[in-house]
């Protein structure tokens, strides 16, 4: 590598904090809130929507501000894949980003040596902020992959809900992929993923990214879409470009020439990311807690797409047509664990000097 890992590794070796943090990042987007919404919050309204738009697919707004209408379902399995946590109902996106999940699937049986994908998170029917879990996924352009090879078998509804998340991570080491559970068909299942050209960026754990730079020797052509991000240890988050003609889809910047072994990353291994907060000042009035996100606040066609007509079963707009949908039902939904995969570590908040290229 070009900077210097090992220094930073000595800096933040003399912190208390490394082992705690090793590998209790979890997996999950930053700047999720975990308190429950108000009724009344966009959290609130588009979390209580069961049912995606009638009409064409458009995403709204930007990735982690906005909505989506005409919205399709991943179907619950398929030859190389089985959608996870049934009960949250967020296997609803726009149909690009379903289609591009089933050729991951295929193409990584057939070029990652990778036996299946299970799938998590994309997004709710009409997309919006989530009541947990998320800040993004908002548009139906995000989409969550297990670093989990689907199993040889269909697993109940049940199962799905309880499996537990696996880290990449050792639990006794700062940010060191654990080689015990990583293999070399992750690495190529990730650049399997980076290599489609709709594929705008990827999030995945400072650890994985620096694991990435230090040991992939293939073509590195698309390694930089490979971005560090807090948690994504146990699965990794893919993010698709606007699609064609989506007029109202706000873009993200695209992300910087380069594989992104720089100091970009080199970043994470300081203390700056996992520094607490400063002690306010004597005297200084608390801080206000942050508002709740209000419909208003998104964009203005967020408010139709609520009140839009719903289609007329989940099997109606599952991707492939009614055929394609299973009858395995959901398991009932119950309230997010307290290590569910939108928690972030308790040593500090979000710091807001994140690098920006992300």
């Amino acid at each position: 590598m070009a900077f210097g890992f090992a220094q930073a590794f000595r800096t933040f070796g003399k912190l208390t904090l490394a082992g705690a943090i090793g590998a209790s990042l979890a997996a999950g987007d930053v700047g999720a809130e975990q308190k429950t919404p108000s009724p009344g919050s966009a959290k609130g309204q588009f979390g209580a929507v069961s049912l995606p738009t009638q009409g064409p697919a458009q995403p709204i707004g930007f990735y982690a501000k906005g909505c989506m209408t005409g919205a399709v379902a991943l179907p619950t399995d398929g030859p190389t894949w089985e959608a996870m946590r049934l009960s949250r109902n967020r296997r609803w996106g726009n149909p690009a980003t379903v289609a591009l999940l089933e050729r991951l699937s295929q193409d990584g049986v057939k070029y990652a040596g990778w036996p299946g994908i299970l799938v998590g998170d994309i997004a709710q029917p009409r997309g919006g902020p989530m009541p947990s879990g998320h800040a993004s996924h908002q548009i139906g352009l995000d989409a969550d992959i297990w670093f989990t090879p689907m199993p040889a078998r269909r697993m109940t509804a049940e199962e799905r809900e309880d499996l537990p998340f696996t880290t990449m991570l050792q639990k006794d080491k700062f940010l060191t992929v654990d080689p015990k559970v990583w293999t070399q068909s992750h690495a190529r299942l990730l650049m399997l993923a980076a290599s489609y050209p709709q594929v705008e960026r990827i999030f995945v754990n400072p650890a994985i990214k620096k694991k990435m730079c230090d040991t992939w020797t293939g073509d590195r052509t698309n390694l930089g879409k490979l971005r560090p991000e807090y948690g994504h240890d146990s699965h990794f988050h893919i993010r698709i470009k606007c699609p064609p003609g989506a007029a109202g889809c706000t873009p993200q910047a695209p992300v910087a020439a380069g594989d992104g072994c720089d100091k970009s990353l080199a970043w994470w291994f300081t203390p700056a990311p996992w520094a607490p907060p400063k002690p306010p000042k004597p005297g200084a009035k608390p801080p206000k807690p942050p508002r709740e996100m209000m419909v208003s606040d998104l964009p203005k066609a967020c408010g139709a797409v609520l009140d839009a007509a719903s289609v007329a079963s989940t099997q109606a707009a599952t991707y492939g047509g009614p055929s394609a949908a299973s009858a395995l039902a959901a398991a009932p939904a119950a309230a997010p664990a307290a290590d569910a995969d939108g928690a972030l570590p308790d040593v500090g908040p979000v710091p807001n000097d994140k690098p920006v290229i992300q």
